[in-house]
């Protein structure tokens, strides 16, 4: 029903490759001024936030011509370009424009297409599809967006816009006859030749995605890190890597992160950027379901077992490794909670076909208890903080649902119930808010796949309206395991791209 397979991670945590790490201009090779600007604009980016500036001038990008200042590199084949952004200042013109742009060239009357936002709202996918052609645009209902995407799929582009919080909205321009490299970076223009306008943008990513053909759990592809800023929502990429990382999540101290690849475990020190291979000895075959107890003491993990009748076992083990203890005497069982007193373990556990919750003493003296009982698809409970709920997912309404019960099985209620998939609650320290993952209404209620353009949602732990926190590309050991930081400001999930 899961599988879980990942691969090897190479390289150190916080201090191994990022895209972000050597360039001042971040992960852009160039920056320069496009048509005959009258004041140089400039790119500036801090590499300890992550956070761009661009400043530029320029008489418009419309007609024939363009006039801005462009930070940017080349790219092939099939792209999405996603950042968060703002103008900085009251400006002085209502049509000065920001966002990204893509182009065939540098000259000024370059095909090229642009997701833009306007000084006074406008936001608008606007292209121009030959050279010296008359640009044409499609305006979008979302008025000053700051989430921006441009994504570019075979011969068509994609605009997706939303204020931060909401889902995106999207349109699809066809037809484009581009060459395979073009040119792909951030932009502004003041749309007044004497003037010089700020805009700064976080959340910033290029991403590549997987190829249509791949395979899952055989083609894999390369996975970022990251921490979000619970307050402001700034993300943080801590660790790139070629291969699949997945399900990072933190010991209650707040020092390290613990994740998995390839069927082994990983302790990330935090300060020193230095990983080790968490020992569980003969338990080598891990997937993205590993959590560790309230206390921090021990680690619970699932593992493909060896005994095909089973495939997934849980175990537990000391945080600091050693020989597992095996807790289930059947599977597949796929570990997702420990309760908070430590005496229980709750798993999603695949009986005759039927994948439901169940619960199982955690020194694996006693049976398994079995807690919901209906023939559709129950996974990933968690316990809340307090101990009176375990949190799932569910599609037993035809689409993936959260929904909350008590420890002991009764009182089964649903807490979401709209066009998304959602999956995995996972809960703030203090028990006020979950975290979740949400597919778009594309994917099977069953399946949580990976590399799908999916989004982190947050709500109160009582239900309410879900605010989308993250607009990423990952899905499958993004965020499987409980994922805030013990003080509650932080979050961790892994999320995905080439990585060249």
């Amino acid at each position: 029903m899961k599988p879980k397979t990942t691969l090897i991670i190479f390289s150190i945590c916080l201090m191994a490759y990022s895209p972000f790490a050597q360039n001042p201009a971040g992960i852009f090779e160039h920056t320069t001024d496009v048509g005959p600007v009258r004041h140089a604009g400039s790119t500036t980016y801090d590499p300890e936030t992550q956070v761009y500036q661009l400043s530029g001038s320029g008489a418009n990008i419309w007609f024939s011509r363009d006039e801005f200042h462009y930070a940017y590199k080349k790219l092939k084949g099939d792209f999405i370009l996603r950042a968060r952004g703002r103008l900085l200042g009251e400006g002085v013109e209502p049509h000065r424009k920001f966002g990204w742009m893509v182009r065939t060239g540098l000259d000024t009357s370059a095909a090229m297409v642009s997701a833009t936002v306007h000084g006074d709202g406008l936001t608008a996918i606007q292209f121009r599809k030959k050279a010296g052609a008359n640009v044409e645009q499609v305006i979008s209902p979302v008025k000053m967006a700051d989430v921006i995407q441009l994504e570019r799929r075979g011969q068509s582009f994609l605009l997706s816009v939303a204020r931060f919080g909401n889902p995106f909205w999207t349109v699809e321009v066809p037809f484009f006859e581009f060459p395979e490299e073009l040119f792909a970076g951030l932009f502004i223009c003041s749309h007044n030749a004497d003037v010089v306008e700020k805009a700064e943008f976080d959340n910033v990513r290029m991403v590549i995605p997987a190829a249509p053909d791949f395979q899952p759990y055989r083609d894999y592809i390369g996975s970022h890190i990251e921490l979000m800023d619970m307050e402001n929502y700034r993300r943080k990429i801590i660790h790139t890597a070629p291969n699949s990382l997945q399900a990072p999540n933190w010991t209650p101290d707040g020092k390290t992160l613990i994740y998995n690849s390839e069927g082994l475990l990983y302790r990330c020190d935090l300060a020193s950027g230095k990983p080790e291979v968490l020992n569980t000895d003969f338990v080598n075959r891990n997937n993205n379901d590993h959590v560790l107890s309230f206390d921090g003491k021990m680690l619970g993990i699932s593992s493909a077992s060896g005994e095909e009748e089973y495939g997934s076992l849980i175990y537990t083990v000391p945080v600091g490794g050693g020989v597992p203890k095996r807790i289930t005497p059947v599977g597949p069982s796929y570990l997702h909670s420990w309760s908070p007193d430590g005496k229980w373990l709750t798993f999603t556990g695949g009986r005759d076909g039927i994948y439901n919750i169940y619960k199982i003493p955690s020194d694996g003296n006693g049976p398994e208890v079995k807690l919901t009982g209906l023939s559709t698809l129950d996974d990933g409970p968690e316990y809340s903080p307090d101990g009176k709920y375990i949190y799932f997912n569910s599609t037993r309404t035809g689409s993936m649902e959260l929904w909350r019960m008590k420890p002991d099985g009764s009182s089964q209620e649903q807490l979401t119930d709209d066009d998304f998939q959602n999956w995995f609650p996972h809960f703030s320290p203090d028990g006020k808010w979950i975290v979740f993952l949400s597919y778009l209404p594309e994917v099977a209620a069953e399946d949580h796949p990976f590399y799908k353009q999916v989004y982190l949602r947050k709500m109160p732990a009582n239900g309410g309206r879900p605010r989308v926190i993250a607009y990423l590309y990952g899905g499958q050991g993004t965020i499987n395991v409980p994922s805030w930081s013990p003080d509650g400001k932080q979050i961790a999930f892994v999320s995905n791209t080439v990585v060249e």
